[in-house]
């Protein structure tokens, strides 16, 4: 499955991240861009910067992770992605498990992290 980091994360590290993202959304498509995040997200939950944690990574280099999170679920489908979004972009997107979801139900986010590795 595709993943993606915003070429700004690349440029600004994993601080990007967490000083921006103000929102996560379950996507029941791949989301190419905020707009499309939004368009495809079944359940969504507001984000601050001390949702976000640095840390080293699990093989290399540094690593964030997004805590767990509750929220609603706002329409049927099934989630199969996550994405992190700011104001006027989409910063990350990953594979979720696939979770079938009912409107109204109450939904948690796994806490998940996102490792810059070193190169090699």
């Amino acid at each position: 499955m595709p993943k993606f980091a915003h070429s700004d994360v690349f440029d600004n590290g994993l601080l990007l991240i967490k000083n921006n993202g103000n929102a996560q959304h379950l996507c029941s498509a791949y989301p190419n861009s905020r707009a499309e995040a939004i368009a495809y997200s079944l359940a969504s939950v507001a984000m601050a910067s001390g949702d976000f944690t640095l840390g080293n990574g699990d093989v290399s280099g540094r690593k964030i992770t997004m805590a767990q999170k509750s929220g609603t679920v706002a329409a049927n489908g099934t989630a199969i992605y996550a994405a992190v979004i700011d104001g006027t972009r989409i910063l990350l997107v990953t594979s979720a498990s696939p979770q079938t979801l009912t409107q109204n139900n109450p939904v948690t986010f796994p806490a998940w992290d996102y490792e810059m590795r070193q190169p090699s």
